[in-house]
């Protein structure tokens, strides 16, 4: 689809629909926060039981570039390097690619951050938005949003 199902949708659960930059619509440009905002936001609107961070918690952070599901190692990166671009949301990675390349950006003090929100919290909204899309045109047979349950949960 054009724009993309699994972005539309977690453009619109989130809100993020004005702070789309204009020459690449997985680029957002949102208010100052720091990292552990941001993560915390993303955490109680996507509904997220478990997801990981690799950056400074305090980092004040406004520039984030998001790719929901598995994007691979190529386009995370290309996404990360993107001048201007703090912090990168993904669904999942490779954690030997994605996750040491966004430690080592870290650790060479670069005003970086990683978000790794979990596969189906990542494209749950997005499935939703196709549900609601397909409902435009198929009328004879039923169609429902059955939303999956995240899988992973954190000890106490």
């Amino acid at each position: 689809m054009k724009p993309d199902g699994i972005l539309a949708g977690m453009v619109y659960t989130l809100g993020w629909k004005y702070y789309r930059d204009r020459k690449d619509e997985r680029v957002f440009r949102l208010p100052p926060t720091t990292l552990k905002k941001l993560a915390k936001m993303l955490k109680e609107k996507l509904g997220i039981h478990a997801m990981r961070v690799i950056g400074n918690p305090d980092a004040k952070v406004s520039t984030v570039g998001l790719s929901p599901g598995f994007g691979g190692f190529e386009a995370n990166r290309s996404l990360f390097q993107q001048n201007g671009v703090e912090v990168l949301i993904i669904g999942e990675a490779h954690e030997w690619e994605t996750g040491e390349y966004a430690a080592d950006a870290v650790a060479a003090d670069l005003k970086k951050g990683l978000i790794v929100l979990g596969h189906i919290p990542s494209e749950q909204a997005g499935m939703e938005t196709f549900t609601r899309w397909l409902k435009k045109f198929i009328k004879n047979v039923p169609i429902e949003f059955v939303p999956a349950k995240e899988p992973f949960w954190i000890p106490e």
